[in-house]
């Protein structure tokens, strides 16, 4: 059975180690927030936020309190708050261990596309181009195919990068796979899924 979306987000947060700083993306990488339990996990959002909470509970919401996606969050007892330069300043000089995206297609070299599909109105570019270049890790979350069940995870992308050769980890409804100078390489599979369905969903080359 694949994971769906919140399974993909806990899995996610057992890449996350005690002391680090971590950027949570758009999309399902914001569930993430609801994983880290007892972990010294340090979340950032690059509005301006240090010490990101999980979603609030329906009616506790706070409409000062929103992270980069523009959703409602809680805080810390040890959160911080500054302008977009400093939260820039953190990203670009190397500050955060790993960001947490979402993905439209990534190339099995770590190609990253995540940002806009022309023809299509976007909100921006947000941070995705200072985090890939910036942080220590990043990790995506995606569905494995699109609605169409076309794969996402191609021999090379479509679509305007974010970055190249950027993703270390994807994480899929199928499960997970490492970015290898030779191609993608399964590093697990969702509870029911086969190497050779992982296979078949995938145009980018698995060894």
């Amino acid at each position: 059975m694949p994971w769906d979306r919140n399974q993909m987000a806990e899995r996610a947060a057992q890449e996350l180690e005690d002391g680090m700083y971590v950027n949570l993306g758009i999309g399902i990488p914001t569930l993430v927030a609801n994983y880290v339990g007892d972990k010294d996990i340090t979340l950032q959002s690059e509005n301006g936020m240090l010490g990101m909470g999980p979603f609030p509970f329906e009616g506790e919401e706070d409409a000062d309190l929103i992270n980069a996606g523009k959703q409602t969050i809680t805080e810390l007892n040890r959160t911080a708050y500054f302008d977009s330069a400093t939260s820039f300043g953190m990203i670009r000089g190397g500050k955060i261990a790993a960001a947490i995206l979402g993905a439209m297609e990534v190339s099995e070299t770590g190609d990253l596309a995540n940002w806009m599909i022309p023809g299509k109105l976007v909100k921006g570019m947000g941070g995705a181009m200072d985090l890939v270049a910036g942080v220590g890790r990043v990790i995506v979350i995606m569905d494995h195919t699109n609605k169409h069940g076309d794969s996402k995870l191609l021999k090379e992308c479509t679509l305007p990068l974010t970055g190249k050769a950027v993703v270390d980890r994807i994480i899929t409804n199928l499960g997970v796979l490492d970015v290898t100078h030779k191609g993608l390489h399964i590093a697990e599979l969702a509870p029911g899924v086969t190497r050779e369905d992982m296979i078949a969903a995938t145009e980018a080359a698995i060894v």
